[in-house]
């Protein structure tokens, strides 16, 4: 029995991810280091290695049965993934990755063969994002994990921030949203019938390869920072979307203390990915704003900008407006006309748990 004189004990998914984030920063207390640019609030760190030149710091964790479940989990598709997610970190702050360190949780269900397959899912996210593993750590785990650290770096003018979104802007999405989310619908599905028919059961996957892939194995956006760079243009603000467009946009207006205006019948959405949630009698466009790991940027920009944009590479979804309402700064307005607050949902990583 507990005393009554003991501390009070808070669970984590009362106040949930960002919430958790904000009382261990308050914690550390503000940092004093000359050559940190930036540190906690951000998609990565960024510390000063020269006069002009940054590098940029993000870690990422994927565990089995949080982020990931090996019945439908490839063993290459999870290493190519681990890697992703932390260089689109680094795209999302307008910059390259340039190295890597790799930690493995291995539990006893984890052989050889299956370790050497993460890592060749590692090699080709290295030789897709031209860059180089130079170490890490391996240890004993009850559950599968993998644990990523990347550095990457660039010019200190051209990093971009969350908190550079200016009253007029555009906001803009690269590429389409909510088909990881399909995906995903799609193969906690197929496992479901398995576990219920058994060898019985025969899938029919074809009608959604290309959300499965969305979730497998998502690309990081890099080419489109090259693209930036080759014309001459940089964003105003920049996230990318891990956790789902509508908590991205909100964390993008709070720190750029700025409102939104979304438009509903703008979302890009991929044909398969509507496809995918008709079959399932689920609204889309929830999809699209709440489904994380989609990997695509959310950026803000000048409109006169966007002209030197292929128009193809991205989709205004919005604009960045000063906030009518402090408790509401993002709206949305539905196909129908109605205009109603964005709620900031989105994954939180402690929602659910036990």
């Amino acid at each position: 029995m507990e005393s009554p004189d003991a501390p009070q004990q808070t669970d984590i998914s009362n106040i949930g991810e960002f919430g958790l984030i904000a009382v261990l920063r308050d914690k550390l207390g503000e940092p004093s280091d000359d050559d940190l640019v930036s540190g906690i609030g951000d998609d990565t760190a960024v510390y000063r290695v020269d006069d002009d030149r940054v590098h940029l710091l993000t870690t990422d964790t994927l565990t089995e049965g949080i982020h990931f479940d090996r019945a439908f989990m490839p063993m290459e598709h999870l290493g190519f993934k681990a890697l992703s997610v932390n260089v689109s970190d680094i795209a999302a702050m307008n910059a390259t990755p340039r190295y890597a360190t790799v930690t493995l949780g291995l539990s006893q269900q984890v052989s050889v063969e299956m370790a050497e397959t993460i890592y060749e899912g590692v090699k080709e996210a290295c030789d897709a994002y031209d860059m180089t593993v130079v170490g890490g750590d391996t240890v004993s785990a009850h559950a599968l994990s993998l644990s990523v650290t990347v550095v990457g770096e660039a010019d200190e003018n051209d990093v971009v921030y969350r908190s550079g979104a200016q009253v007029g802007d555009k906001l803009c999405v690269t590429g389409d949203i909510g088909a990881s989310y399909a995906g995903l619908k799609v193969l906690v599905r197929n496992r479901q019938q398995l576990d219920e028919q058994g060898e019985d059961f025969q899938p029919n996957l074809d009608p959604f390869s290309y959300v499965i892939r969305r979730h497998l194995a998502p690309p990081a956006q890099l080419k489109t920072v090259k693209d930036w760079a080759d014309a001459g243009v940089t964003p105003n603000a920049l996230i990318d979307i891990s956790d789902g467009l509508a908590s991205e946009v909100h964390h993008l207006c709070e720190a750029s203390e700025v409102g939104a205006q979304l438009y509903e019948p703008a979302l890009p959405i991929d044909p398969e990915t509507r496809n995918t949630a008709t079959d399932f009698g689920e609204d889309v466009n929830r999809y699209a704003l709440i489904g994380g790991e989609d990997y695509e940027l959310v950026f803000t920009m000048p409109e006169e900008d966007l002209d030197a944009l292929d128009p193809q590479s991205y989709t205004v979804i919005g604009d960045i407006e000063a906030p009518e309402d402090p408790d509401h700064p993002v709206l949305i307005q539905r196909a129908d006309g109605e205009n109603v607050p964005l709620q900031p949902g989105g994954y939180d990583h402690f929602d659910d748990r036990a």
